[in-house]
């Protein structure tokens, strides 16, 4: 049973394709070159995709910069040293324009070519940045337009699910659960702001998630900090 897997090379991501392979499906990882700041997630996901035997690994290029209106994309600013109350109070500016939906529909596109049914993403709705491509309502209306808008689901051949296996747990269950399915964490990457040499900032919206779930687990996080 094929399935494609969304992957950026982070926790999330990485602990989703991990779950898709444990369940027996055959992996094929999707990563993009969309514009963003920095190449070192497409190095973590290329390192992923391997570690985790996907058949194949396929790197689209999208330019989201053209368009701009995130931090991750554009000149702004990241934001950095936020509390976990700060990051709930509004959509940050790391959030990047329709992301998950753009990311999703290529998925769709390739997990149809291939005749595969399902979809893997790692959003999350607890310990996240707010972002509102990651909520379940979000997830089961695009997971109806997947099976309204392909020739496959009209013609009844696949019907189309998004899996979402991390979409209510906190990011200590999600790393705790990686690390029961055996995970090398350190070939991740979640920073949205590094150091030229790929030095994780720590300060970051998803540098503070990372550091605050592995310590909640109690084990060290393999991350290269500045």
């Amino acid at each position: 049973m094929k399935a494609v897997v969304l992957s950026s090379g982070g926790v999330d991501s990485t602990t989703a394709m991990a779950i898709a392979r444990a369940e027996g499906y055959e992996i094929y990882s999707l990563s993009f070159r969309y514009g963003q700041r920095h190449v070192f997630e497409l190095r973590a996901a290329e390192k992923v995709a391997e570690a985790l035997c996907a058949k194949d690994h396929l790197v689209i290029d999208i330019d989201l910069k053209r368009i701009g209106g995130s931090a991750l994309t554009a000149e702004i600013e990241v934001p950095k040293g936020r509390t976990q109350g700060e990051m709930r109070k509004e959509i940050p500016v790391t959030y990047v324009p329709a992301r998950n939906t753009i990311f999703l529909s290529y998925a769709l596109a390739w997990a149809e070519a291939l005749g595969a049914p399902d979809i893997f993403i790692g959003v999350n709705a607890i310990d996240y940045s707010g972002y509102p491509d990651c909520r379940p309502e979000y997830i089961a209306a695009f997971e109806m337009t997947a099976n309204l808008a392909t020739k496959a689901g009209v013609e009844g051949r696949i019907r189309f699910r998004i899996q979402t296996p991390l979409i209510q747990m906190t990011k200590a269950e999600i790393i705790r659960k990686g690390i029961a399915l055996g995970i090398d964490y350190g070939i991740t990457h979640s920073c949205y702001d590094p150091a030229h040499n790929g030095a994780a900032c720590g300060r970051c919206d998803s540098c503070s998630i990372r550091k605050k779930g592995f310590r909640q687990v109690g084990v060290p996080d393999p991350t290269r900090y500045e």
